[in-house]
């Protein structure tokens, strides 16, 4: 099992290095060109991070050709990893690199530290398994987490929104100008702000611009306010009015969130209680009569 394991290891490391060869062959002619004919030349931390990013990016794209796929699972796929953030052209390719490589790795891990030793079979099985799924449970916590800062930073945006309005700026130019100044303390739900922007001076309608935002997040929050802004743009009521009242209404849903996580806090505590402080407390309060009837019992017993 362990030969089998070098062997498929080795031909992996071959396969990649001549593909690495034939699809960047112009790139190693011109660093042994620069090796031949050195010149001086100073390169600052981050060309040489930036260097190193390209070069696992360009590994993990040909290792992501190993593995089968359909259009539909790369569909759900790019909608995933576009929830995260992630809305390079690689990051696909990269991800599922990352499927194929991180098994490899496990098992070369599990090998080299002896834990192949304990059952090779089931080891390597775990290894596998989990190296398959690991790069889906880590996105899965990424999109949780983006999404939890963008509803958590929704009603910042709105306030500043109104802010804008009552100032005199329309709807897009209060979008632009919010997000251009929150960028620093929001920087995820600016981010989808910006792309609301573009879409709009690329020509697309305001309420198709917002929907969109509303499908990439995924936030509930978020697709309530789009439904909101849209009925008011039907209707031609006031939108500043329609984004503060929506804003009041999601600090009282967070303050209903916290009191009914405290509200939990009781239940929860019901079993660490049970399991943990009844039984010491049953020691020392009985421990000491179990004790002293053990020793009368004993003292009867021998009479």
């Amino acid at each position: 099992m362990e030969f089998a394991i070098f062997a498929f290891v080795a031909v992996f490391l071959l396969i990649a290095s001549g593909g690495l060869l034939l699809f960047y062959r112009e790139v190693m002619l011109q660093r042994i060109s620069e090796v031949i004919h050195p010149r001086p030349k100073e390169k600052s931390i981050g060309s040489v991070v930036q260097q190193a990013k390209s070069s696992i990016g360009s590994l993990m794209e040909s290792v992501e050709n190993l593995m089968p796929r359909s259009d539909k699972e790369v569909s759900i796929v790019v909608q995933r990893l576009t929830r995260a953030g992630f809305r390079n052209e690689s990051a696909v390719k990269v991800f599922y690199g990352c499927k194929v490589a991180a098994p490899i790795l496990l098992s070369a891990l599990a090998l080299v530290t002896g834990l192949a030793s304990m059952g090779p079979f089931f080891v390597y099985l775990m290894t596998l398994g989990v190296g398959f799924l690991a790069p889906d449970f880590w996105l899965g916590k990424k999109i949780k987490k983006r999404q939890k800062k963008i509803n958590r930073g929704l009603p910042d945006v709105l306030d500043l929104l109104v802010i804008c309005m009552e100032a005199g700026l329309s709807l897009d130019q209060a979008t632009a100008r919010t997000a251009q100044e929150l960028t620093q303390s929001l920087p995820e739900l600016c981010d989808e702000l910006n792309i609301v922007v573009l879409e709009q001076h690329a020509g697309r309608g305001r309420a198709d611009a917002w929907k969109h935002m509303a499908e990439r997040t995924a936030v509930e929050s978020v697709r309530n306010l789009v439904s909101m802004l849209v009925q008011t743009e039907q209707f031609g009521t006031s939108i500043a009015k329609v984004l503060r009242v929506h804003s009041d209404s999601l600090r009282v849903q967070r303050v209903q969130m916290i009191e009914e996580l405290a509200s939990k806090t009781s239940v929860k505590l019901v079993f660490p209680l049970v399991l943990f402080i009844f039984p010491a407390l049953f020691l020392v309060t009985l421990g000491p009569a179990a004790i002293l009837m053990v020793e009368s019992f004993s003292k009867l017993t021998n009479k």
